[in-house]
């Protein structure tokens, strides 16, 4: 069988059949794609027929995957499971997709790709508006909705990837009042944002294998060499950039 997964990371085996074929006085060779660390996907359609061809398509192509026949179930799944990526119907009855792609984003921070029966143009702005990283027309079929899906979580990680960054910028300027204090500084005198500021002083501090709290004391302490670090820091960021 050769059977090449698309979602995830792919590893082969490769076994050597060390019995003897007769006919040819070859060993035999079999070669087994085995998905590593798949993507967790939740599927939620009230129609029974959609629901089982995607999670079929989407189980042969490597996926995890969780089934949902309606709104309520496919938050319970959601928070409970925690997927990578939720493919949502947008008008099932009862919780709308919507709905349910409100619930997981807010909180579960679960990013949603929507599927409708409709390319409504008002549909599709509410399903913009609440943050949907992908809209498509049924009917679907499986070579479309793997590229949506792997652009999907792509778009998804970078996203997870700048919220986790808007909380250690909050935690740690909360927590210490020299890194605000230093970030605010850098802030004035290279004319940048504040989350600029704080990377700049943070992978300074990784690169000098030094804490972001002592490099932040020094950065607010009147002497000599505060101009000179700074604009140490400053060269790093942009060579980082």
């Amino acid at each position: 069988m050769d059977w090449r997964p698309t979602g995830g990371t792919v590893n082969t085996l490769l076994i050597l059949s060390l019995a003897h074929k007769q006919s040819t006085g070859h060993l035999s060779r079999t070669y087994l794609y085995i998905p590593m660390n798949p993507y967790k996907i939740l599927v939620a359609d009230d129609d029974i027929f959609t629901l089982t061809s995607i999670t079929s398509g989407l189980k042969k192509a490597g996926y995890e995957i969780l089934s949902a026949p309606d709104g309520a179930i496919a938050v319970q799944l959601g928070l409970q499971e925690q997927p990578d990526l939720a493919i949502l119907d947008i008008r099932m009855p009862g919780m709308s997709g919507i709905d349910v792609a409100r619930k997981l984003r807010a909180d579960g921070r679960i990013n949603t790709l929507f599927l409708s029966a409709y390319s409504d143009k008002d549909v599709v702005e509410l399903a913009t508006q609440e943050g949907a990283l992908g809209y498509l027309v049924k009917p679907i079929n499986i070579q479309q909705l793997v590229p949506a899906i792997e652009a999907a979580l792509k778009r998804s990680a970078e996203l997870n990837e700048l919220q986790q960054k808007e909380v250690d910028l909050t935690d740690a300027i909360t927590r210490n009042r020299e890194i605000s204090v230093a970030v605010g500084i850098y802030m004035e005198r290279f004319s940048v944002n504040e989350q600029s500021a704080f990377d700049a002083l943070r992978n300074y501090a990784r690169h000098e294998r030094m804490k972001l709290a002592s490099l932040s004391k020094e950065l607010i302490q009147e002497s000599d060499s505060r101009d000179t670090l700074f604009k140490a820091i400053h060269c790093h960021h942009q060579k980082a950039h």
